[in-house]
Order: C-alpha cells, then sequence, then structure tokens
C-alpha cells in the first residue's frame, strides 16, 4: 500500500520517550561519534530509560559483536547488555538460514561480527570458496581487510553460489575523516562478477523485521542521523522517525528530502527524545513553526519571523516538502537556513 506523502515535521504534545515504547537508535552520528559520547547523548539516554522507554542500539556495522559495542558503550557511561545490539550481521545470518540447511558452510568476507552471528543461527563460517560454501556473505571487515577476500567471494559466486551482504554503505566514518564502508566493497565484486547480493541492512527490510524480533518493540520509533539509512528504514517499516543534527545530514539536505527520506520530526540532539515536539501549521500561503513563517517562492524559500532556529528549520521543511509533493526540493534554501544559523 501507498504510504501517505509526507509535507512537514509532525508535533506531539507528549515527550517522545512517553509516546513510544522503545527507541531504535543509530550508532555513529547519534550517540557517539569518533569513539566519544556526542553532547547531552548519555543523559538523554539515562532519562528516558528511567522513563521507561527500552533503548536498542542498531547498527549496519557488520564488523564488531554486540557483546563488543555494548561494552563500548558501557565504558562510555550508557548501560547496556548484548540484548540490546541489533546488528546487519544478524539481520544477514537470519536472512541465509532461511534460504539454505541448518548446519550449511557460509563463506565469511568480514569480521567476527559475521561469524559470531552466523554461528548463532546455526550455520558454519568457512573462508575459502574451495570449502563448498552454499552462501558467500560480505560485510564490513576494517582497514585491512586482504584484497584476497574478494577473490574468494568472486570464486565461489561464479559457481552460482548465492551472495548476500550486510549493507551497501559506500562510507564509514572514521577518527581521520570518510572510509570507504561496506558498499564500496561490495561494488569491487559487483563488478568483478556481475551478480547482485541479497542486501540485509538499513534501509531495507530485513534489518527492520531483525530489529522488531529481537526487541518486541510495539511503538517504536527509529533515532538516527542519516535520511538515507535510518530514516528510509523507518519509511521501509512504516513506523516513525527521529532525525537528530548531530551526524551527516544538513539543512540544505533535509529541505530537499524525498518522501522517503523525510523524518516524522526534526531536532538538534538526543534531548529530543525528553521533550514534546512543536508542530507546523499553515499560516495563508506559507507554514508556521513558533516564531517563524517560511513560504516557498518560485525560485527560492523564504523565511519570515525571529525564535528558535529549529522551529524555522521546521517550517521550512513544511514548506519544501509541501512544494516538492512527492519528488524532492529544487528550491534554494540557502539564504533562509543563513538566517538561522544551519
Amino acid at each position: 500500500m501507498r504510504q501517505t506523502v509526507r509535507t512537514g515535521p509532525e508535533g506531539s504534545d507528549r515527550a517522545l520517550s512517553e509516546a513510544y515504547d522503545t527507541a531504535l537508535l543509530d550508532l555513529d552520528g547519534v550517540v557517539y561519534a569518533g569513539g566519544n559520547a556526542i553532547a547531552y547523548a548519555i543523559e538523554s539516554l539515562a532519562t528516558a530509560r528511567t522513563g521507561g522507554m527500552r533503548l536498542a542500539y542498531v547498527t549496519n556495522n557488520a564488523l564488531r559483536t554486540p557483546d563488543t559495542v555494548a561494552e563500548h558503550l558501557t565504558e562510555l557511561g550508557i548501560p547496556t547488555e548484548e540484548s540490546d545490539v541489533i546488528t546487519s550481521a544478524q539481520a544477514a545470518a537470519r536472512l541465509i538460514s532461511e534460504q539454505v540447511p541448518e548446519g550449511a558452510r557460509v563463506l565469511v568476507i568480514g569480521g567476527d561480527g559475521l561469524r559470531v552471528a552466523l554461528r548463532e543461527r546455526g550455520l558454519e563460517p568457512v573462508e575459502s570458496a574451495e570449502d563448498e560454501p552454499v552462501a558467500v556473505v560480505q560485510g564490513y571487515g576494517g582497514p585491512d581487510l586482504p584484497w584476497g577476500r574478494f577473490a574468494e567471494a568472486c570464486y565461489a559466486i561464479a559457481r552460482g553460489v548465492p551472495w548476500f551482504a550486510s549493507n551497501t554503505d559506500l562510507t564509514i566514518p572514521s577518527a581521520r575523516g570518510i572510509a570507504p564502508g561496506n558498499g564500496a566493497a561490495v561494488e569491487v565484486v559487483r563488478i568483478a562478477t556481475g551478480a547482485e547480493p541479497q542486501v540485509a541492512g538499513k534501509p531495507l527490510p530485513p534489518m527492520h523485521r531483525e530489529t522488531i524480533l529481537r526487541t518486541g518493540a510495539v511503538r517504536p520509533l527509529v533515532v538516527g542521523d542519516r535520511l538515507d539509512t535510518d530514516i528510509e528504514g523507518a519509511f521501509n517499516g512504516e513506523v516513525d522517525s527521529l532525525l537528530v543534527l548531530t551526524g551527516v545530514t544538513d539543512g540544505a539536505q533535509l529541505l530537499a528530502a524525498p518522501p522517503e527520506h523525510r523524518p516524522t520530526y526534526v531536532d538538534a540532539d538526543l534531548r529530543g527524545l525528553l521533550t514534546g515536539q512543536p508542530g507546523v501549521v499553515e499560516a495563508g500561503d506559507g507554514f508556521r513553526c513558533g516564531g517563524w513563517t517560511a513560504t516557498a517562492g518560485s525560485e527560492r524559500l523564504e523565511l519570515e519571523g525571529e525564535g528558535e532556529a529549529l522551529d524555522g528549520l521546521r517550517a521550512l521543511c513544511a514548506a519544501a516538502w509541501t512544494a516538492a509533493g512527492d519528488g524532492a526540493c529544487e528550491l534554494d534554501g540557502g539564504k533562509a537556513l543563513a538566517r538561522l544559523g544551519l
């Protein structure tokens, strides 16, 4: 069934931590950056958890095991159990287990996260195409993954073995900047074989299904910083989402978002979980939020008023998304965003 096209951020009279039972939180750019906790994350998550909201950490990074991720979060001051972490490796392993016999051999191109997830589903990880695998799974293996691993995948795929990928994120953040992600490595194998993998991670449905199965969430809220994984994943799962501006998405990208990339709510950081969300209302030919009114002109987005910058951004989103309909807004929002300092 076709979803209704979102034309503006929604409001909420209740704190989001009360309106939703489970927060499905991305990690990089939301909870931490470069290994360090993002400002207000620790306190906000503690308050949300104390108030009864379940916290689940959902990551496309298939390299680390859930217990390693949980240990890292706990060290940062965010008490986390292994069962609170859901990875794309787990989603991929379940996808494979539904298509091959129990105990089957699976060629792993990646790290320990994949091996642990496969064993959890009763499958046997192997290292060579000569080990007679019945499937190939590829996930991020870190910066030192040998080039020969890609060759092993190609040899097996050329024999007709089905190929699975944990995710296809082209980049991954690192302490030194942006580095190639698993999607870049998948492209190497795709070019060499002409094959197409079955993909498990965000924004595709297997990841959302894995998350719901493991958390038992009834009314989940996806919280992320990326439009093309976190927010699109929520769209595909038909659940609400909160975009936080502590990661990769900037104001211009948000205003230009097509329907599948438009979040339910927008806030500066994880403090947004603890508050209600201001609504956006029609105001003449424009849209008002707080002290700001935004309109869509023939060439650019216009903004009048004063007040909280986030309210101005929400009003601009409504003007841009309404003007764009089921496409992407091409109106120039640069001047309006500059007025907000965004």
